[in-house]
This record gives structure tokens, C-alpha cells and sequence, in this order.
């Protein structure tokens, strides 16, 4: 009798668990068609995940920290271990330090990343961990396309050569993501150099739905001339509460006030998810 007792209940159990995996797979069919891009709280830092209408993902920047497994893993399936793309933008701490942990999580298909760089043990640690991957090893270059499928692409912006010695800022990668006529412009730490160069190359080009403000909101970055181009609807702080920069500086809060740009902070605010479905942009 308690057998029997025993084998009903791992049945159910299991049925339970089967339904559960359905029900989650048909949550999932609903989001096709659609495009999700998560600026992650991760503190002081970037970390900004993508998830093409195809099913494609990619992990721009892990943030300084193991902060970025937590918040990929309300973002990600918890059956999901692999990552198509991830673009560590340039080697400082606060944008890389976190990949090492997400290489060592999650397969990894491809890497992309400026040809600067540093002499720090973050940066070797992180390029023995990329080896380690055997993932496809690429150089961000301008004019580069990463098709996401599902008509979702990523244009590689900046860099426009190589430039292994440069500083680290000037050399980060520069990426605008594309679905229908929706587009997010990742800045990663560029400076206003950085900024105007780009403007000048192809200012029409730039036009964005949503920013990530440059250098965390520092008064370094964000022009005037760039948020011109760029006219994006929104803008994102991310960054660490109190975090000892200043970030984001009053200089460039008043600068988005003055252009009508509202603006989300992932230190107030957490994850902020955006959703399209390449014409509607919806904030979650």
C-alpha cells in the first residue's frame, strides 16, 4: 500500500513538473516575434542582455561582478546554458570582470571585442577564459554585422581600425542593435571624442530609439551633438548607488531635461527591460 502510495505520488510529481515545462514553452511561443533587450543591474558597471525574436542571445558587458549570474538568471530559461554572442566592449573591471563567471556558466558561441588592450590581471584572466571556451574569437571593427535573425541585427560602430594601445575608453565598442524600425544605441564608455567622431562619419545613421547614456552618465560623455543625432526616446543610467564617480553627473541629467529625453537608472530602478516588436517599444 505505501508503494503504491509512493509511485501515485512521483507520478504526479512528474505530471506536475511536465506541465509546468509546457505551460513555460508556450510563455516562451508568445514572446516570438518579439525583441527583449535588459539593461541588468549589476552596480557600478554595464551589462546588457539580448534576446532576438529568433531565439539568438547576446550578453553585452558582465558588469564588475558575480552579480551578473543573478540577474541573468531571471532573464534567461533556467534550462538555458549557452549564450550565441557576448561583447566584453573594452577590458576595464567594471565592464568584464563578470564575463569570466557567465564563460564559465554558459556556453559560448562567439566573442567580440575591441582590439585594445590592457595590462591588467582581469584582462589576461578574461582572455584565458575566452581560450578555454574555444568560442570563435572576433575582432569589433566598424561596418561589422551580427545577424540575430528574425530581421534583428547588431552594426558594429565603433571601433574603426585597430588600435591595441589606445585608451581604453576611446577603443570601447560602440554597437547600434536594429529590429524593423526600432533601435537601441549601446555606447559602452566612449567619450565625447568618440561620440562627435561618430556623428561626423554618419550622424543620420544613429537615430535611436533608446540610449545607454555613455560612461555610466559621466559628464565625459553624452554631447550634445550626439543626443541630437541619436533623438532617442529614452535613455539609461546604469550604475551603482552612491558609487564614488558621481555617476550620473548633474551636468548630464540636465543635459537629457533640456532635450526631453526621460531617463531610467538601474540603480533606482533594477533590471529595466525593453520590448519591441519592431514598430512598438514597450518598458517592462
Amino acid at each position: 500500500m505505501r508503494r503504491s502510495l509512493q509511485v501515485k505520488g512521483i507520478t504526479i510529481l512528474l505530471l506536475l513538473i511536465i506541465t509546468g515545462c509546457l505551460w513555460y514553452a508556450v510563455m516562451r511561443e508568445d514572446q516570438h516575434g518579439l525583441l527583449t533587450v535588459s539593461f541588468l543591474d549589476v552596480g557600478q558597471g554595464d551589462s546588457i542582455f539580448i534576446e532576438a525574436p529568433s531565439g539568438r542571445q547576446v550578453l553585452i558587458d558582465g558588469g564588475p561582478s558575480t552579480k551578473v549570474l543573478r540577474e541573468l538568471s531571471r532573464v534567461v530559461p533556467w534550462y538555458d546554458r549557452s549564450i550565441d554572442v557576448i561583447i566584453p566592449t573594452h577590458p576595464d573591471a567594471d565592464h568584464v570582470n563578470g564575463l569570466i563567471d557567465v564563460l564559465a556558466r554558459y556556453r559560448v558561441d562567439a566573442v567580440v571585442h575591441s582590439s585594445v588592450e590592457s595590462d591588467t590581471s582581469t584582462f589576461s584572466a578574461l582572455n584565458k577564459t575566452i581560450a578555454d571556451e574555444k568560442a570563435r574569437d572576433i575582432v569589433a571593427m566598424r561596418g561589422q554585422i551580427i545577424e540575430l535573425g528574425g530581421s534583428a541585427y547588431l552594426e558594429i560602430l565603433s571601433p574603426d581600425r585597430l588600435m591595441p594601445h589606445i585608451d581604453t575608453n576611446d577603443g570601447c565598442v560602440v554597437a547600434r542593435l536594429v529590429y524593423g524600425t526600432t533601435a537601441f544605441m549601446f555606447s559602452c564608455d566612449a567619450p565625447q571624442s568618440i561620440e562627435n567622431y561618430l556623428v561626423s562619419l554618419d550622424g543620420s545613421a544613429l537615430r535611436s530609439n533608446v540610449l545607454k547614456a555613455g560612461h555610466h552618465g559621466s559628464k565625459t560623455s553624452s554631447s550634445d551633438l550626439f543626443l541630437g543625432y541619436v533623438a532617442p526616446e529614452y535613455a539609461v543610467f546604469s550604475r551603482g548607488c552612491d558609487n564614488k564617480y558621481g555617476h550620473p553627473s548633474k551636468e548630464v541629467m540636465d543635459r537629457f531635461v533640456r532635450f526631453n529625453i526621460p531617463t531610467f537608472d538601474t540603480c533606482a530602478q533594477g533590471t529595466v527591460t525593453f520590448v519591441t516588436d519592431g514598430t512598438r517599444l514597450w518598458i517592462r
